[in-house]
């Protein structure tokens, strides 16, 4: 086996954060959200030219490194057989800390999933798309020894099924087969089995143990990572919830190349939000690795889910239940939700929504005069190459916006807050103060009727 560690560190600006007004915080101002680039002589997180000779940008042409994070966020990256991770990255949060094993085949065998079941038991929750796919896989892998007995329930698959009377199943399945406290939950599947079997996890018993296996790129790199948990109710998206913490979160690359291209290309809008909330240089990459990125070229997707996964765990150390820099993370959401609310759970995957959402938050800062326009154009057109959605639905109107918009989970004292753009790219601020004329109009701007 061959292995090559890297400790990447960090430089950042020295000092506290700096709050916009009562309810934001600047994130340009915060350690958290500061990187500087440097050119570095060393492959940005380990990958070689040897294995990734396509990729620019990465160490293997441009000769420069991405952002260097802190030595607790350090990836390792491994090249080895026998279904070793390629690329492990920590979320540090003291004793409930975890590991992030992200490698082509990690679910065909070995013991890295069931050195993460702590007791006898395990049960999975998956849907009815991914069961024929994987649940046979995952369950041949936790029964290997025979110490473990494993449960399963599927459930119907899409966003439309995320809510309490489907989730009910999972606990159904937990009292029938009579699990205790030292069950595993095993999640299987895309954002919403993650969100619904973490929500059940943290509830069933007041909390048993939970593991994540994500199978989709919006899960691998977004919502698998960080224990937000949770279901939709009919006002608002994923307003019943907890934050919990898996074990561990297993990313098996290969249960990608059965994700559809309208999956696929919908992750990708979540990798974007990083390159502009907090990394340029990832940003830069993902404008120059287009091409090999659509190709799902391996090298290129690990790299992706890695680094998205590196700026996730260092936001997510350091608020983990969204004080303030975790905020930032939801970049777009506000309007985002709104349209999956608006439409209709279902109607359009969240990365789509995401997209929109990411593109009229651009466009609101720059109406504000608070970042050049050129970030906005840069932004629509590396979207469009990925294939993803660029304007609102036709059946959305300013009322459905300004209605929904007002019961997101970042108001705060009856006051709405946006994170928005602000200065180079990279930067960012979670604020309430705004004008609200110009929100009306970048609303009205992109609303049909």
């Amino acid at each position: 086996m061959c292995r090559k560690s890297f400790t990447h560190t960090r430089r950042t600006t020295h000092g506290c954060a700096v709050f916009a007004d009562d309810f934001g915080v600047d994130c340009r101002a915060h350690p958290a959200m500061q990187t500087l680039i440097r050119p570095c002589a060393r492959p940005a997180l380990g990958l070689t030219s040897a294995s990734s000779p396509k990729l620019r940008g990465c160490g293997t042409v441009a000769g420069k490194c991405g952002p260097r994070f802190g030595s607790r966020m350090a990836s390792s990256r491994v090249c080895a057989a026998n279904a070793s991770p390629a690329a492990t990255v920590e979320v540090a949060l003291g004793d409930r800390s975890y590991p992030i094993y992200i490698g082509h085949g990690l679910l065909r065998g070995g013991d890295l999933l069931r050195k993460h079941v702590p007791g006898n038991t395990a049960l999975v929750v998956t849907n009815t798309t991914v069961a024929p796919l994987y649940l046979d896989r995952v369950v041949a892998n936790l029964s290997q020894g025979g110490d473990i007995r494993v449960e399963v329930v599927v459930l119907p698959d899409g966003e439309e099924h995320k809510n309490m009377e489907v989730l009910m199943k999972v606990w159904d399945k937990a009292l029938e087969t009579r699990l205790d406290r030292g069950t595993t939950f095993v999640a299987l599947g895309g954002g919403v089995i993650g969100d619904m079997t973490g929500f059940a996890a943290a509830s069933y018993q007041r909390g048993v143990n939970f593991i994540q296996i994500p199978t989709t790129v919006m899960s691998m790199v977004d919502s698998s990572v960080g224990g937000k948990t949770g279901v939709n109710h009919p006002s608002g998206k994923n307003m019943i919830g907890a934050f919990y913490q898996p074990r561990c979160v297993l990313i098996d690359t290969e249960t990608l190349g059965t994700l559809p291209d309208r999956e696929y290309v919908s992750g990708l809008a979540e990798v974007v939000k990083y390159g502009l909330i907090r990394d340029p240089a990832f940003f830069q990459w993902m404008e120059d690795n287009v091409d090999e990125l659509m190709a799902r070229e391996e090298s290129a997707v690990v790299y992706t889910i890695e680094r998205s996964c590196i700026n996730k765990a260092e936001v997510v150390a350091l608020d983990e239940k969204e004080g303030g820099v975790r905020a930032t993370l939801n970049l777009g959401h506000t309007f985002g939700h709104a349209i999956e609310t608006g439409i209709g759970y279902g109607e359009w995957l969240h990365g789509e929504a995401v997209s929109v959402g990411m593109i009229m938050a651009a466009d609101m800062s720059e109406r504000m005069g608070w970042m050049d326009k050129r970030i906005l154009a840069r932004t629509v057109d590396l979207l469009k190459k990925f294939n993803c959605p660029t304007e609102v639905p036709a059946e959305m109107t300013l009322e459905t916006f300004e209605t929904l918009m007002a019961v997101d989970k970042k108001a705060a004292n009856g006051k709405l807050r946006l994170i928005l753009l602000k200065g180079e790219l990279g930067n960012c601020v979670f604020t309430g103060d705004f004008d609200k004329q110009v929100l009306k109009e970048t609303i009205q701007a992109y609303v049909k009727k």
